[in-house]
């Protein structure tokens, strides 16, 4: 990757991060179906009218909704409101990365070279380090929810990289539009019309004013500038290479929580982010040599589109 990308993708990291207090204090108020819905309802209802769908297969614009927004954020959502902190669900959010890998390594045939597989085991090892030190503060139904949602975000990687969408902003407005209907209706039927009109009802009122503070950067920053940029990378690099730059979000996400909500972090847990950062900023470095190659591989990925 370039300087200027490797940049861009750190950037990412940064937004998504804070996006795990943000979503924080957006539960307070919403129930987490619902907010899935809202969420995405706000970016899908003007990208109907103002935006020309992208010109790629249905099946991967729908592919990498049902992942990236439908599941990823219902299971997120759920586990954070079954009690999962902010800070470790930064942090288990992020096996997506070696998910991604294993499903670009069999459903599209990406190699990995022994750089990336090093840089993985680092920050892998950074993570896991951090998941044992913070083990005693997550039950496991929050633990295993968060698992399916970095399951569902991998899913709609590989997804999003097959698309290879000539405007990736457009696909990442237009995948907002596929997990409405299906959250407004889990929703309707697991947390019922009077909890829905109960949020939706007061949700100017001054004590929802940090919830809907909240909502409003999932939306605008960890939505459309965070996957905006993602799925721009996603087009330009291989799954691989892309994929480990998510590992950083964790250490954004543990310090933010830290600030706000006094989540403690500890000496463990800053070696283990120093390990986090290494391993992918290893991983993604690459010779000037090796780099053509890379940017020529998505063009290999179109053909049997």
């Amino acid at each position: 990757m370039t300087t200027r990308d490797r940049t861009l993708a750190v950037l990412v990291a940064v937004c998504w991060g804070l996006n795990f207090p943000a979503t924080a204090l957006a539960l307070r108020h919403y129930p987490p179906l619902l907010l899935v819905a809202v969420r995405f309802a706000l970016i899908a209802l003007p990208t109907l009218v103002l935006v020309p769908r992208p010109p790629i297969p249905l099946r991967w614009l729908v592919g990498t909704g049902l992942g990236i927004g439908t599941a990823q954020f219902a299971f997120l959502y759920l586990g954070m409101a079954a009690g999962m902190p902010s800070g470790l669900a930064s942090l288990v959010l992020q096996a997506s990365a070696p998910f991604t890998v294993v499903l670009a390594g069999v459903l599209l045939r990406e190699r990995l070279t022994g750089r990336q597989v090093v840089g993985v085991v680092v920050a892998v090892g950074g993570l896991g380090l951090i998941a044992a030190h913070r083990a005693q503060v997550a039950a496991l139904l929050p633990l295993l929810l968060t698992l399916c949602g970095a399951l569902g975000w991998a899913v709609g990687n590989v997804c999003s990289r097959r698309a290879q969408a000539p405007n990736p902003f457009h696909l990442t407005l237009w995948m907002s539009t596929v997990p409405v209907l299906p959250m407004l209706a889990l929703s309707l039927v697991v947390e019922g019309p009077a909890r829905i009109g109960a949020a939706l009802g007061t949700a100017f009122t001054p004590a929802a004013l940090p919830a809907l503070g909240g909502l409003l950067y999932v939306v605008v920053v960890a939505t459309l500038v965070g996957y905006g940029i993602w799925n721009t990378m996603l087009a330009r690099y291989p799954s691989s290479t892309v994929a480990p730059f998510s590992m950083l979000v964790p250490v954004v996400g543990v310090l933010s929580s830290w600030l706000l909500f006094d989540e403690a972090i500890d000496v463990v847990e800053a070696v283990a982010g120093v390990l986090v950062v290494g391993g992918v900023l290893f991983g993604s470095s690459r010779s000037r040599r090796r780099a053509d190659p890379v940017r020529r591989e998505p063009s290999l990925v179109r053909a049997d589109a």
